[in-house]
């Protein structure tokens, strides 16, 4: 016979050792801090440095407009190709930045990103997933999207 109070025990020990990783001040920090020099890279015109974010790994994804690349080189191509200088790059500012632990060493980052100064002005959300290396925190899984009313 079905016994309902076995199911509702095990239901409280699973909640009850379930809990969502949690980073220190100095973890969130540090992703942020990744996140800003990115920006401030690629709003001197430094392609070069704002890929430094990236994992320079090929199992790096990067998904835009429909299209799913792999590996560190396919991304850094893709910009070059989309911006072949400062003019075309344009100001970068991310912005509603929220940091989720996914374990000691991951982390998933949702947020917004704005392009103004340039002829590809627009905006938009991303989803990237960090992941701490040696060399400390690194972008393995980016999606972005457009939005489509931020197009003059």
């Amino acid at each position: 016979m079905f016994q309902p109070r076995f199911v509702l025990c095990g239901l409280f020990v699973f909640v009850g050792c379930a809990h969502a990783p949690t980073f220190q001040t100095k973890e969130n920090e540090a992703i942020l801090r990744v996140l800003h020099q990115q920006a401030d890279a690629w709003n001197r015109g430094d392609l070069e440095a704002f890929m430094e974010g990236y994992s320079r790994s090929p199992e790096l994804v990067f998904t835009s407009g429909g299209k799913v690349r792999r590996g560190w080189q396919a991304a850094t191509d893709r910009y070059r190709k989309a911006y072949t200088d400062k003019k075309a790059m344009g100001a970068l500012r991310f912005s509603d930045l929220e940091i989720s632990p996914l374990g000691p060493d991951a982390a998933m980052v949702l947020g917004r990103w704005m392009l103004t100064d340039t002829p590809k002005t627009g905006g938009g959300v991303f989803t990237l997933i960090m992941r701490r290396e040696a060399e400390g925190w690194r972008v393995w899984h980016d999606h972005t999207s457009l939005d489509p009313r931020t197009r003059p």
